[in-house]
């Protein structure tokens, strides 16, 4: 039967394979929204002012005015400086974000008085490159900051307690939540306040609902701040959800009067979901966006496409615009929690991609929502990065000394908080009348990696708690019934939160809590001009970044004792026979090992036991029909030296080099020293059946025969990664054992089996 002839490039059906074709690309289309930085319809930046009013913005006449053109004229646009902002030219002013002899100071002072079509016109200059260095300097506070998700699938208390502790365990700064079920808010304000309590306390929480529940919850002191407050670039964006910037405005100033830090939520693409684009660009729109939030008077933004940064992630020149929207966020001198909390795409490589102009630039929170629990319990859908991937997370501050705001986490610290945060947790619902968790439930939690595989609370039940929390439960009720029940370090961290509610220190733009202290825009500005400067992380912080679980050193090679005789790591012996001499048997196959074979290396990178590698090859060339010899070569630890000398020493003229690590050739005493006749490289693939054959093939070789080579099957993985960290330090102990001046010594193999 004729087979048939593929109708494509088999590499297509690969590519199709891959999690990236789970994504959806977006052609460009301005007319309909699909547009990233400039669309026809994206107006030319203009101003007029007369007699102190705006008259004129972005083309638009005073009469013509929507909300929020009229907003912004009213609110954000400084008239002192305005005139000289918009006759700046727009390139040398995209020059100057990226000049470290242009103070900061500088650049925010004519921004304010720049129109969204101005703002919008300057970065446009700047590549992704000089994006990140314009954030660098442009950053409100000088240290950057994250910010955790905790949420679970079933609303469990337990489950949140818990992990929100581990959130502040791993270094968040703010930590946020939401529910499945919305009368549940109640009982996860509670808990996450007493888990982000456990430890080092000064975490910032918020419970993202509707808005008037959100201040209510807010107002009983279980939440510190609140970034629900959306804005939008389109007015038929903001009457569909029936609001205004005024409106906006107002409730942030009741969260402020109450001493809740307080944000907005902007983000690219939200007006293209919700149909209201105008056929404007992603970044114009978000351009007037920010200009309504510096004109409502609020320290911060939430922004970097949010719940649209998959749709914006989908244009072309998408994930620019995202974070153009973070770097005009700083320049309009406002705290930036800059997204990366969707999932905007299913290939790794370019979620990757999309967090790093943040992390190597460094945002207020790099992530205004972290996934801390795993992707599945994400009540706000799956962030960029997850629980499953927060080492990943940690591996690239350590890869780009970078300060991302996360510490690795030790298996017994995790446990400790966990524990603690859930019997803190318990404690208080038993105190105030609300539940009695059981010691089942309660376990269930603590080793639980997520909801699947706890047993606790039923959604009733939670409902229940919610419900009766909200009629009679304040934070101060919380505060009494920690402290009663013996956890006191608790109590006295959930207190310290309120107390500054009430001093009202952290309204400040970029403000956080660190060991007690307000740190923010104010008391710890960004002061970078250029190397050497700004934030730098420090010795003891370094320590701690650099701390991968995992992680290895010498002495993980050789083991605390040290070097040991062969025989304690296998019933086999080599004892020097003296030195080695030139043999005459044609069948013989000399097996040259390396200097630290069996002294201070034990076994290869394989993980094999070299008695066993070295039983294998000497059983390969019998079969064949050979004889062996070895011979431990102690001048040179190089793969093809010790083969070469093996060989010359060989009556046959063939030899086996091998190093304890497990790399391995055969050679042929003729040849030059790199040109072997078979070479095993990848030792951590390379099995004992492997080695058989490495040694019946040189033994054929001796005897004149052409033997099929010895293949080691290699499917892609990435064994480099896994391996050269191991191999560098074993082949370390190996150059550290060569004696340049010795020569070859017979060894003589006791115990063979």
């Amino acid at each position: 039967m004729e087979s048939q002839t593929p109708n494509r490039w088999k590499r297509f059906d690969l590519w199709d394979e891959r999690p990236l074709r789970l994504d959806r690309f977006a052609k460009e289309d301005p007319e309909h929204g699909f547009s990233a930085v400039r669309s026809p319809a994206d107006p030319k930046p203009s101003l007029r002012i007369e007699g102190g009013s705006v008259t004129e913005l972005d083309g638009v006449a005073a009469a013509d005015f929507d909300l929020i053109d009229e907003f912004i004229a009213r609110y954000h646009i400084d008239v002192s400086v305005a005139e000289e902002a918009m006759a700046t030219d727009s390139l040398e002013f995209a020059r100057r974000l990226v000049d470290i002899n242009v103070p900061r100071a500088d650049v925010i002072r004519l921004a304010r008085g720049m129109t969204p079509a101005k703002l919008v016109d300057v970065l446009q200059y700047l590549n992704t490159a000089e994006l990140i260095f314009a954030q660098t300097k442009l950053r409100a506070r000088k240290e950057p900051g994250n910010q955790a998700h905790v949420t679970n699938a079933k609303d469990d208390p337990l489950q949140l307690a818990a992990d929100a502790a581990t959130a502040v365990a791993l270094g968040f700064d703010e930590i946020e939540t939401t529910m499945r079920v919305a009368s549940n808010g109640w009982s996860n304000a509670l808990a996450c306040a007493v888990g982000a309590s456990v430890g080092r306390g000064g975490v910032l929480f918020q419970c993202s609902i509707e808005e008037a529940e959100e201040l209510a919850i807010g107002m009983a002191g279980f939440t510190s701040y609140a970034e629900t407050v959306s804005v939008y670039g389109t007015e038929g964006s903001f009457i569909d959800g029936d609001d205004t910037p005024w409106s906006k405005a107002f409730l942030t100033t009741a969260y402020a009067s109450r001493g809740i830090k307080a944000r907005c939520t902007s983000g690219g693409g939200s007006e293209l979901l919700m149909g209201y684009h105008d056929a404007k660009s992603i970044l114009y729109l978000e351009a007037r966006c920010l200009c309504l939030q510096r004109g409502m008077g609020i320290q911060g933004t939430q922004n970097g496409g949010i719940d649209g940064a998959p749709i914006t992630y989908s244009v072309p020149g998408g994930g620019r615009e995202i974070f153009a929207e973070n770097v005009l966020a700083a320049l309009l001198d406002l705290e930036c929690a800059s997204g990366n909390d969707t999932r905007a795409s299913s290939s790794e490589i370019r979620v990757g991609a999309k967090i790093m102009p943040a992390l190597v630039a460094g945002t207020d929170f790099i992530c205004s929502g972290f996934g801390s629990i795993l992707a599945y319990d994400n009540a706000f859908a799956a962030s960029l990065f997850n629980g499953e991937e927060i080492e990943d997370y940690l591996s690239l501050q350590r890869d780009y000394v970078a300060e991302g705001g996360l510490t690795p986490l030790t298996e017994d610290t995790a446990l400790d908080v966990r524990e603690r945060a859930v019997e803190a947790v318990s404690a208080v619902l038993d105190e105030l009348g609300l539940a009695t968790p059981t010691e089942r439930q309660k376990k269930s939690v603590i080793f639980a990696a997520g909801s699947a595989e706890t047993e606790t609370l039923s959604g009733s039940e939670v409902v229940d708690i919610s419900a009766r929390i909200r009629s009679r439960v304040t934070a101060v009720d919380v505060v009494r019934a920690l402290h009663k029940r013996g956890f006191v370090h608790e109590a006295q961290n959930l207190l310290m939160m309120l107390r500054l509610r009430v001093s009202g220190d952290y309204l400040q733009t970029a403000a956080i809590v660190r060991d007690g202290r307000v740190m923010s825009a104010v008391n710890t500005p960004n002061d970078y001009a250029g190397p050497g400067t700004g934030h730098r992380i420090d010795e003891e912080r370094w320590q701690a970044i650099a701390a991968m679980r995992g992680s290895v050193g010498r002495a993980d090679m050789i083991g605390r004792r040290g070097p040991r005789p062969h025989a304690g790591h296998s019933p086999f012996a080599l004892t020097s026979a003296g030195t080695a001499a030139p043999g005459a048997d044609p069948t013989e196959v000399v097996i040259g090992i390396s200097p630290a074979w069996g002294i201070s290396i034990h076994e290869t990178t394989a993980g094999h036991p070299l008695a066993d590698v070295l039983e294998a090859i000497v059983r390969g060339v019998a079969e064949a029909g050979g004889t062996s010899r070895i011979v431990r070569i102690r001048h040179t630890a190089d793969t093809s030296f010790l083969g070469l000398t093996a060989a010359r020493l060989s009556g046959s003229g063939y030899g086996i080099g091998i190093q304890a690590k497990g790399t391995a050739v055969i050679h042929q005493k003729d040849r030059l020293p790199h040109m072997n006749v078979e070479l095993f490289s990848t030792a951590p693939l390379t099995t004992i059946d492997h080695y058989r054959r490495l040694g019946a093939n040189a033994a054929m070789l001796a005897a004149g025969k052409s033997p099929e080579p010895v293949l080691v099957e290699y499917t892609g993985e990435a064994i480099h990664a896994k391996h050269h960290v191991k191999t560098a330090l074993l082949f370390a102990l190996e150059t550290a054992a060569i004696e340049p001046s010795e020569l070859p010594q017979e060894m003589r193999w006791e115990g063979m089996r």
